[in-house]
């Protein structure tokens, strides 16, 4: 009979069993994804892909191996999130323009500075670079890390990997977390250095001391820090905002120009942001906001960026670039958020931190190193001494060796003195063999020997290489037991890192006040305006209006032909009207898009609707007709609506339920028709209706039954027919009778 097993169920509260799984999931994606180890600078992805490479054999003196064998083989053994995440951290460690130091040789198409992808993992090679097999991975094989199971427990990767520098500062990092992320820009591996040094002599250094070797940050693509007296607050607090320019050298242009040549970038332009900033600069042209720039042409290459702007002849160069540092990107700030992963949590970090945390480990790491060539001299010297010793007695135990049965009784014999089954060939020898007592490990040695040994000569270098083991051992005793020695040692391998991988500094530092657009008088330029029916605006140029003026017509609902010193004044059926200057809306392509109005001015699409708009210049010699759901009618002169207000009140309202139906200009018309939604229309002349204030009601235009309400007006001019739907026939406003204001008119 089996036996029923008993169900069990837990019960628990929804919200927190959510609240555990999402601090789970966060915690992951913040330790072992998305933030780098304060230790050796690196995230999990890049650790894996660095030490999967060296697993590989793709040595820096050796051939590349293809990009696509190395992905493969990180994501099955060590990172099971997707190549494409394994690749791109590849790819990244082989830019030169994104990396100080970069970690990997790439051989093929690995992106460019302009934003261009890398090519196919299927087409790259790559192999590691000599600076990362020699101080990133160098110490791996003397046991100087903890290596962990990787996912499925088949393999074991490193904790962390053995880096002499400080990776986290050299390299910077860049990461996004869940509710946190992290930008530390990069730094010169030799200040760097210089640095640590420093606070190896002395812990207690300060932010400010330390910046005496390491200034600021030093970024790949060079360009200018310009906020120098920030930087401190910065390295202390661990966030802040560096403020970063392009570099400009004025040259001497064909026919007397003047070329403005841009030959470092900022940082943060790397990319797609080249293209942006040329467009940008164009923008400024069409505004009339730098009129002296006549051509833009981007002429960089492999030997660097090279970014020309063409002057007018009598142009101030200077002019145009404090314009191009306060409207483009040739200034940008780079946001400093020095988060990384200390003792298994994520820490801000200021510079003094980062180096204490790096410096720790350094320590803990030469420790365990050697500790590691310590136990090998060791065992080396027990091997020696051994087969020293072994030599002076070699007869006795070529004559153990000949009189034994097998190799467990010889071993028995050096280890322990046991005799026992041995046969001697001369008396003495059994009593000789019984005081022996050599080592397991000297017994083994023993056996492995060569006869080759006992020449002169080996004996010889044997006494020569255990006097050698014997100075080793004395040398790293001494650094582990004398903290001054360590230390010597550590300064003296920064020493030969900086010597053999350090390089000029490329950013300059320095204070600047931040750059003024000079004020430039304003230029009159005619604009059309087109606004859609979904309430997009846009403002082109007259000539790219006509065209393109049949879809212009077509998809626009308000045509405004106007100018950049002008305003719109657009009024709303709940009887407000909003301004807005022409300038500020955003000049472009008859295909773009366009702006909502509601990002321009106060107007609100959800709450109020578009009724009529035009520009200021015209609506002060204009009269308008304003007709409202109530049935109530009123002309304004235009020029009430002149004021310096954003938003005010067009027209005043008789209840809350009445809306603003038809705004429009008098001139012209000598007849008015209302229509109701029950279908009465009402004709009468303009003349009959008064002209207003604009916070006045109005005069009653038509009489509306209960239920019935103003649902549209029409202007009429002599000698025009006009003809509206109502239901399903169409109506002849030209052959309504005229009739007088204020009656219920018509039914049709």
């Amino acid at each position: 009979m089996s036996e029923k097993t008993e169900e069990r169920i837990i019960r628990t509260e929804y919200s927190e069993l959510m609240q555990k799984s999402y601090i789970d999931y966060a915690m992951s994606v913040i330790i072992a994804r998305a933030l780098p180890d304060v230790r050796d600078g690196l995230k999990p992805v890049q650790r894996r892909t660095l030490y999967d490479m060296l697993e590989l054999g793709t040595y820096y003196d050796r051939p590349y191996r293809k990009s696509a064998r190395i992905v493969g083989d990180t994501m099955g053994k060590y990172h099971p999130h997707g190549d494409s995440s394994i690749y791109d951290a590849l790819v990244v460690m082989a830019q030169e323009f994104k990396k100080e130091v970069p970690l990997v040789d790439g051989h093929g198409n690995f992106g460019s500075i302009e934003g261009d992808g890398a090519a196919a993992m299927r087409y790259t090679e790559a192999r590691l670079a000599k600076v990362t097999q020699d101080v990133y991975l160098g110490d791996l094989d003397k046991n100087v890390v903890d290596f962990l199971p990787n996912f499925d427990e088949t393999e074991k990767e490193p904790e962390v990997l053995p880096v002499r520098i400080p990776n986290l500062l050299v390299n910077g990092a860049d990461g996004i977390a869940v509710g946190m992320a992290t930008s530390i820009p990069p730094h010169n591996l030799a200040e760097v250095i210089e640095a640590e040094k420093a606070y190896i002599k002395n812990n207690k250094i300060t932010t400010k001391q330390l910046m005496e070797y390491l200034p600021g940050p030093d970024f790949p693509t060079g360009g200018i820090v310009v906020n120098k007296s920030e930087l401190e607050e910065i390295y202390e607090t661990g966030t802040g905002k560096i403020r970063l320019r392009g570099k400009c050298e004025i040259e001497n242009g064909k026919n007397g120009k003047i070329n403005l040549v841009i030959t470092e970038i900022p940082y943060t332009m790397i990319g797609a942001n080249i293209g942006k900033f040329l467009n940008d600069v164009a923008s400024l042209v069409e505004n009339r906001q730098a009129p002296e720039i006549t051509d833009i042409s981007n002429q960089s290459s492999k030997e660097g960026i090279r970014i020309v702007i063409e002057l007018k002849r009598g142009s101030d160069p200077e002019r145009v670039k404090n314009l191009l540092f306060s409207k483009t990107r040739l200034e940008d700030t780079f946001g400093v958020n020095m988060l990384a992963v200390a003792n298994g949590r994520p820490e801000t970090l200021g510079l003094c931190r980062i180096f204490e945390y790096h410096v720790d480990f350094q320590f803990d790491l030469a420790t365990k190193k050697y500790q590691t060539l310590l136990n090998k001299e060791l065992e080396r010297k027990e091997i020696q001494e051994g087969l020293i010793k072994a030599v002076d007695v070699i007869d006795l135990i070529i004559e153990i060796l000949r009189g034994s049965r097998d190799q467990k009784m010889v071993r028995a014999c050096l280890t322990h003195g046991e005799t026992e089954g041995i046969r001697f060939r001369h008396k003495g020898s059994a009593a000789q063999a019984k005081k022996l007592c050599f080592t397991e490990r000297q017994a083994t040695a023993i056996l492995e020997m060569r006869l080759a040994k006992l020449i002169g000569l080996e004996i010889d270098a044997l006494y020569r290489e255990n006097a050698e083991t014997l100075k080793k051992i004395e040398t790293y005793e001494r650094i582990l037991n004398d903290y001054g020695a360590m230390a010597e040692v550590i300064l003296k391998d920064l020493d030969h890192i900086e010597k053999e991988y350090g390089t000029p500094r490329k950013t300059e530092i320095r204070d600047a006040q931040k750059a003024a657009a000079p004020e430039v008088a304003e230029v009159n330029v005619p604009r059309v305006i087109l606004i859609d029916r979904f309430g997009y605006v846009k403002s082109l140029d007259p000539s790219v209006y006509e065209r393109n003026r049949e879809a212009a017509d077509s998809e626009s609902r308000y045509i405004i032909r106007t100018s950049t010193d002008d305003r719109l004044v657009l009024f709303t059926d709940v009887g407000n009207f909003h301004t807005l200057r022409v300038k500020d809306i955003p000049f472009g392509k008859f295909r773009d898009k366009g702006t909502p109005v509601d990002n321009l001015c106060n107007y609100e699409s959800g709450s109020e609707g578009i009724v009529h708009v035009n520009a200021i210049s015209r609506l002060k010699r204009q009269k308008l007709l304003f007709v409202t759901s109530s049935g109530m009618v009123k002309i304004v002169d235009g020029s009430e609506f002149d004021v310096s207000r954003r938003t005010a009140i067009a027209t005043k309202l008789p209840d809350e339920t009445a809306r603003v139906i038809f705004v429009g200009d008098v001139e012209g018309y000598d007849a008015l028709v209302l229509q109701s939604a029950n279908g009465y229309f009402l004709k009468f002349p303009v003349s009959e209706v008064g002209e207003k204030k604009k916070m006045a009601v109005g005069d009653r235009g038509i009489l509306l039954s209960a239920g019935d309400h103003a649902e549209a007006a029409y202007l009429l001019a002599k000698g025009k027919e006009y003809a509206v739907p109502c239901g399903d026939k169409e109506v002849s406003l030209s052959k309504l009778k005229l009739s007088a204001r204020a009656r219920k008119g018509t039914k049709h």
